[in-house]
């Protein structure tokens, strides 16, 4: 059964000390900003005045900014220990209301500075009170033609909280309410069902196991269906109405516009990867003959192919593994992450009853970047996780100590370079130290699965969140019958005409978090094609190469993502890198082709 919290072994936990010493401690703390935002207010009508005023203005948002990221950030690592939990989310529901209240506060902020006149702005940020201020200022005022007036600001700041709960309505729905049963693995134990174990089920080489942990979990969704689509018809919703309110053409470019990331990228992300699903059908008929399947499914997808190789890495063996893949990058990078994992206990190692399903990396300027991981020894692909995390989370410690902290958080689209950047690496090590060619097919075959489940999978989920939004704006409503049909339509694109798709995978669109995040997904695709050629030019290159990838690590959100990527080596304007990503893939289904043969 799945553990409670409190019968989780502290060692294996998070230390979330360094933010607050104790649980009570957050109260006063939160009370104290309750008190002191009001301030704020005296800055209204004032900020044109001069630049020493705009300068006094923007260091007390500065600081009410540190005090709200600490609060927040520990309100919300709580609730994802455990979503159950019902001080850790009153706790949660206490910080976003005071947010709201706080959002009303400072919504004349963007349209005063929107409304200096222009010649004063280019003044005032020649000005040396303001050299600090000058990058997120300029980038301010990039948003001046879709700032509303302070009345409407205003609303907008009102409204936010209520037009934003459905993806928390979702996680509580999925994460807390919904129960999944048990099952028995291979050995006739009883197993929970979760969210989290699934993966478990679908790596096991019984194909009555997978088959029957895929139709019990969509069998929930299936159950709360209408919900679900109700849900994520809402969001969408919400998006298009944000976008339209602040002028923006689409959804789509409102959520783009931030990043200077022009559509264009996306689109070419999109064609690129239909050029290239040739390859992928080409892995999915492998799969299928190795595995003597007479017909491939969803859950056929997961379990390692190559036969007999059943891997059981405890945290700190997957730990000594993703350390020794890094030391291309040194020894200072990789003895900070050593002594995060281990004493520093950056990392909530395993899985407990409401605890949040998945992993992530929440960092902040103030206290160490924390991981969520919900690893399980059984599933090797966990190896990759922390991988991918760590990659993150060193992002966020580099940049906090190289950046103020007006410029030190880095956008999405950087943070997953250097996330599967590490993931790269690993693959590398791992590789190079195995003397086994089953072991060696086995790494390939999960490479292969990794840029698929990146790339490929990602880019169809951005193509499904380009098309449900179109729909929305087009005004469709979308609802859970075109939801379903937009979505198969899709997955008979990605997945080809040898492969079967069983009825309850249309509801896969239903259960992705980040679709509460609209236009978030392309960026594991982008950033995947990223790490691969900066990876590459790391192991080519060496020292040159891993000082431009250290300097892309320190410089934070200092520079818009397209130009600090360019000045790391690569550009992704230009379809070179998925392509040169999906030649990768190519490349390694054929070897994998040749090396099956002698293991089989």
């Amino acid at each position: 059964m799945t553990p409670t919290r409190d019968q989780i072994s502290p060692n294996d936990t998070w230390d979330l000390s360094p933010l607050f010493a104790e649980a009570a401690a957050w109260q006063p703390a939160f009370e104290a900003l309750q008190v002191s935002y009001p301030e704020f207010s005296k800055y209204a009508g004032t900020l044109a005045q001069s630049a020493a005023q705009l300068r006094d203005a923007l260091e007390c948002d500065k600081q009410m900014d540190l005090q709200i990221e600490r609060l927040g950030h520990y309100a919300g690592l709580r609730a994802a220990e455990d979503s159950s939990n019902s001080e850790a989310l009153s706790r949660e529901a206490q910080f976003d209301n005071l947010m709201t209240r706080i959002s009303e506060a400072r919504s004349f902020f963007g349209p005063e500075i929107q409304a200096i006149d222009d010649s004063v702005f280019s003044k005032f940020l020649a000005s040396p009170e303001l050299v600090e201020w000058q990058i997120p200022l300029a980038r301010l005022r990039r948003l001046k033609p879709h700032t509303l007036s302070g009345g409407e600001e205003r609303l907008l700041a009102l409204g936010n909280s209520a037009i934003r709960g459905h993806g928390e309505t979702f996680s509580q729905l999925t994460n807390v309410d919904m129960q999944f049963g048990s099952l028995l693995d291979e050995t006739g134990a009883s197993r929970e069902l979760t969210q989290s174990s699934l993966s478990s089920f679908l790596v096991k080489r019984d194909r009555g196991i997978r088959k029957q942990a895929f139709h019990q979990f969509y069998a929930q969704f299936s159950a709360h269906r209408y919900t679900l689509a109700s849900t994520l018809s809402s969001s969408m919703r919400a998006d298009v109405f944000q976008a339209r309110a602040r002028r923006y053409p689409s959804a789509r470019e409102a959520a783009l516009f931030y990043d200077d990331v022009p559509t264009a990228v996306y689109d070419n992300l999109i064609s690129t990867v239909h050029a290239h699903l040739p390859a992928l059908f080409r892995y999915y008929a492998l799969r299928k003959k190795t595995l003597q399947l007479d017909q491939i499914h969803a859950y056929d997808t997961a379990v390692p192919i190559v036969p007999k190789i059943e891997t059981h890495v405890t945290f700190d063996q997957a730990a000594d593994m993703v350390l020794a893949a890094l030391q291309p990058l040194g020894d200072g990078y990789c003895k900070t992450l050593a002594e995060g994992l281990r004493s520093g206990r950056w990392c909530d190692r395993y899985e407990n009853k409401g605890k949040r399903s998945g992993a992530f990396s929440s960092g902040g300027f103030e206290g160490p970047p924390y991981i969520l991981m919900n690893y399980k020894e059984d599933v090797f692909s966990d190896v990759y996780t922390l991988a991918h995390e760590a990659g993150h989370s060193m992002h966020t410690w580099f940049s906090t100590r190289n950046q103020p902290f007006q410029t030190y958080h880095y956008p999405i689209f950087l943070a997953e370079v250097a996330s599967t950047f590490n993931e790269e690496l690993l693959t590398h090590h791992l590789l190079e130290t195995t003397t086994d060619p089953a072991m060696r097919a086995y790494l390939i075959n999960r490479q292969i699965d990794d840029i698929r489940g990146t790339v490929y999978r990602q880019t169809m989920f951005a193509e499904f969140e380009k098309l449900a939004h179109a729909a929305e704006e087009a005004g469709e409503a979308p609802t859970l019958d075109s939801f379903r049909e937009m979505y198969r339509g899709l997955l008979q694109t990605y997945f080809g005409p040898e492969f079967t798709l069983d009825a309850e995978l249309d509801l896969e669109c239903l259960r992705i978090p980040h679709f509460y995040n609209a236009f978030y997904v392309y960026k594991y695709a982008t950033g995947m094609s990223a790490a691969v050629a900066l990876s590459d030019k790391v192991l080519a290159e060496g020292a040159p190469a891993v000082e431009r990838y250290m300097g892309f690590l320190k410089s934070g959100g200092s520079e818009f993502p397209l130009p600090t990527l360019q000045k790391a080596g690569v550009d992704m304007t230009a379809p070179e890198p998925i392509e040169r990503t999906l030649q990768l893939f190519a490349r390694r289904v054929e070897e994998l082709e040749q090396l099956l043969p002698a293991l089989l």
